[in-house]
């Protein structure tokens, strides 16, 4: 099966005129035919786990690592494509031809063709095409990874919503205001960098106050439990989402910050840039997860 998916994808790639093929590699056991087709257009390889992608380093240039959280489908294609275009995979205008399938058979099974930017309405934004420039791509897959952790896993059985600010710290300290003793003053700057892992328990613990998170764009978690003043003036285009989503709309319309929101409601986590939101994934089902890449 893996075989034919992949001889499609590559005719499909000529005859559409793809830029490049996004692959979740985790379905395919053998490298022998990744290379293959490898040298026919250019592969970005999408794998779940650490260890693969080590593995998957050492033979292929463009690999990108998505968290291991079950997604829907399309929230996996979704992932998978906003990943490799933070990381500069992938650019914005590219068309590309995704291959994902259903993990517990083992086996791709899906062909999807997108031109980012267009067909994906959640990547229409011309904001996430600076993404690369003004967050760093280690930090924005940790705190997303964290965000969909939190999303699924909850904390003490609880659903729990999270708002985490990145970047243009000095301009969102200015347009916002402590409501508790800040959990973080004091501490060391190595102490309280998100990409140091030991901090994973303490963020997700913390996740349950109210109020933001303010981090800056070397990781550095400046404050927890932060208000945010910025309004948005565009509230009818957030209809149906709370107070956490409206913060992150107005706070990233003002600055230049990248906003990370976890709804306690649904558990779906959405990205805000430019006071839009620019990625979207929802909490897959039980029946979506066991089919899910």
């Amino acid at each position: 099966m893996n075989n034919i998916l992949l001889s499609a994808a590559a005719e499909v790639s000529s005859k559409v005129g793809a830029q490049a093929i996004l692959l979740y590699a985790d379905l395919v056991k053998e490298v022998a035919p990744l290379k293959a087709l490898a040298k026919e257009i250019a592969l970005v390889l999408v794998t779940r786990g650490e260890r693969s992608f080590k593995e998957m380093q050492r033979s292929f240039e463009q690999v990108v690592r998505v968290p291991q959280i079950d997604l829907t489908r399309m929230g996996q294609v979704k992932l998978g494509v906003m990943m490799a275009l933070s990381a500069g995979k992938v650019q914005m205008g590219d068309r590309i031809v995704c291959l994902s399938g259903i993990r517990r058979f083992g086996f791709l099974d899906s062909i999807v063709v997108l031109d980012i930017g267009k067909e994906f309405e959640v990547l229409t934004s011309a904001e996430l095409s600076d993404l690369t420039r003004e967050i760093r791509y280690d930090l924005f897959e940790a705190i997303l990874n964290l965000a969909l952790e939190l999303a699924y896993q909850g904390r003490a059985g609880k659903m729990v919503g999270a708002l985490f600010v990145l970047g243009d710290h000095e301009r969102v300290l200015q347009l916002s205001r402590q409501m508790i003793i800040n959990p973080f003053h004091g501490y060391p700057e190595e102490e309280r960098n998100v990409l140091d892992p030991k901090l994973k328990e303490t963020l997700k613990e913390f996740a349950a106050i109210d109020g933001a998170f303010i981090i800056r764009e070397d990781g550095v978690i400046l404050s927890a439990g932060r208000h945010l003043d910025a309004a948005f003036e565009g509230r009818d285009l957030l209809h149906g989402l709370g107070s956490r989503h409206l913060a992150a709309a107005g706070i990233t319309a003002v600055t230049q910050a990248l906003a990370v929101v976890v709804s306690e409601s649904s558990g779906a986590v959405r990205i805000f840039k430019g006071g839009e939101t620019i990625l979207e994934l929802e909490k897959a089902v039980h029946r979506e997860r066991e089919e899910s890449v």
